[in-house]
């Protein structure tokens, strides 16, 4: 009988595979994120990097292989409700806001999916959690818009407002999903000051093709190719990797 796996590690992939007929999306990929790390992963498109987000968050069942929260939490037997509850958050590339609640109410709706029923949706507010949403848009920097509709913000305000929809449930680990496509230089930056901070007190994994913003956060760097891990280290090291280069940084 297999021996159970001990970990100390927040996140831990071992030999996952995905396939979809006959492709291997994941090829016994295994990745290791501590807890209060911030970690970066590149790589061409097909790599996996969609697939491992999957995995992670329950909405896609590896066909092998081992994916474990908090050295106990068995991701593999849990479905996405169950992984939510577990603290892990994630936000597509593509923001998903109420367009036509205002800033305030899309994080006050996103409050009321984390209580027992759908219920109390728009119920008075308690003190707490009116305190928690005010928090969370100083965190994200939207005091100013609370009472604006989403759909009048700008593309990046819209994804601050979405990071903001997943703060406001303490997730512990976010996975972000190419936070700064679309973005203006500015927001760009603005993004990235955010991510740092966030990742004072969480774990942070970004997924980005934008190689200058994956060097302004400084993290590790994951580099994925063909579902499993092609290279790993500082940026500089895997932009100075020749099968990266040769692979991903040189097309």
């Amino acid at each position: 009988m297999k021996a159970p796996v001990t970990t100390d590690a927040l996140l831990y992939l071992n030999g996952v595979t995905v396939s979809f007929d006959g492709f291997k999306a994941l090829d016994e990929l295994s990745l290791i994120v501590e807890e209060g790390e911030l970690r970066t992963i590149i790589g061409p498109n097909g790599a996996g990097k969609t697939t491992m987000m999957d995995v992670v968050t329950g909405k896609t069942r590896p066909d092998a292989g081992e994916a474990l929260f908090r050295g106990f939490a068995d991701l593999t037997r849990l479905d996405e409700p169950e992984i939510a509850n577990l603290g892990i958050g994630r936000k597509f590339q593509r923001p998903t806001v109420f367009e036509n609640l205002t800033v305030f109410e899309n994080l006050e709706l996103s409050l009321a999916d984390s209580r027992a029923t759908w219920a109390t949706l728009f119920a008075r507010l308690t003190p707490d959690h009116h305190d928690r949403i005010a928090a969370t848009l100083a965190r994200i920097g939207l005091t100013a818009l609370s009472d604006l509709p989403a759909g009048a913000l700008s593309h990046g305000q819209k994804q601050w407002l979405e990071i903001g929809m997943l703060l406001i449930h303490d997730r512990t680990l976010l996975l972000l999903d190419e936070p700064v496509a679309g973005m203006t230089d500015s927001e760009t930056e603005e993004t990235a000051e955010l991510i740092l901070d966030l990742a004072k007190d969480r774990t942070i994994v970004v997924v980005e093709h934008d190689m200058a913003f994956v060097r302004s956060l400084g993290a590790r760097v994951t580099v994925l190719h063909e579902g499993s891990v092609l290279a790993e280290g500082s940026i500089d090291h895997v932009q100075n990797h020749p099968r990266v280069i040769e692979v991903y940084l040189g097309r």
